[in-house]
């Protein structure tokens, strides 16, 4: 992509929900060749979502790069679901044939089980940490345990009602130096055993609706504290969005299901 028009399928979908306009919404844009990272980076803050997955076909994959408004992230878990079921839907992929993603996190494999669609993600485990400078006045709590994954800090509250209750300082939080921000507490909901929020102003979104990386640190959390392998995730924003994790040694199975509600053609100057 050196400087020509440009026509880009591109598809609007939201994650992680069986219902339009719920879950989290991601663009993916289906390239045919390399993209400049400054092009992609400038499509992501046209677009103005909190992912842009920029997807294209290798010989034994696809490689997958994504985009907030303002930088390029190392792991995205509803981009990745929403890229999955682009590649379906658009038939670049059969129906029955696994995807595998390249990223800056490895290997991402994705199948289907039915509606379900089943992404194979690292885990990233928590560690018990002290609260860095700021943090629980930005957020307005006092948390029952503060923990540290490779990306994200997780804040544990003591009930749904306080996650819920959550109001940021998002220019306070915005000065702690991470990703992201999970807040979670157990569930009071039959059928959901966790709920959790995700703040990352730092990465220019505030209150992410969905976000599947992050159940890669919430899956180990909450299977060492519940004594289960497979559980359900609820992710309380104002769109609200389930996620299914099942633990694999040091691997989380994220399940979701995905609606696309706009496809078109991206046009412009590639850079």
């Amino acid at each position: 992509m050196t400087g020509h028009m440009t026509e880009t399928p591109c598809l609007q979908i939201d994650a992680f929900t069986d219902r339009p306009f719920r879950g989290n919404p991601a663009a993916v844009c289906l390239l045919d060749d390399e993209g400049d990272p400054a092009w992609m980076q400038a499509v992501a803050a046209e677009m103005n979502l909190a992912e842009t997955a920029f997807v294209r076909p290798l010989d034994d994959g696809f490689e997958l790069r994504w985009f907030t408004p303002t930088l390029e992230v190392d792991l995205c878990g509803h981009a990745t679901l929403a890229s999955a079921h682009a590649l379906w839907q658009e038939g670049i992929v059969g129906d029955r044939h696994p995807i595998h993603f390249h990223t800056k996190s490895g290997i991402l494999s994705c199948t289907r089980q039915g509606a379900l669609i089943e992404l194979d993600f690292p885990a990233t485990p928590v560690a018990a940490t002290d609260a860095p400078a700021g943090l629980c006045s930005a957020l307005g709590v006092e948390p029952v345990f503060v923990g540290r994954s490779k990306f994200d800090y997780l804040v544990l509250l003591e009930s749904e009602a306080a996650v819920r209750a959550v109001q940021p300082d998002f220019r306070l939080l915005g000065e702690v130096a991470t990703r992201g921000i999970i807040v979670t507490g157990v569930s009071a909901e039959p059928g959901i055993h966790f709920v959790s929020r995700f703040f990352g102003p730092a990465a220019g979104i505030d209150e992410d609706p969905v976000t599947g990386s992050a159940h890669c640190a919430l899956g180990p959390f909450w299977g060492e504290r519940l004594g289960k392998a497979t559980m359900t995730g609820l992710q309380a924003s104002a769109r609200s969005g389930i996620v299914r994790v099942r633990l694999a040694g040091d691997r989380v199975v994220l399940g979701g299901q995905a609606v696309t509600v706009m496809k078109g053609v991206l046009t412009g100057i590639s850079a």
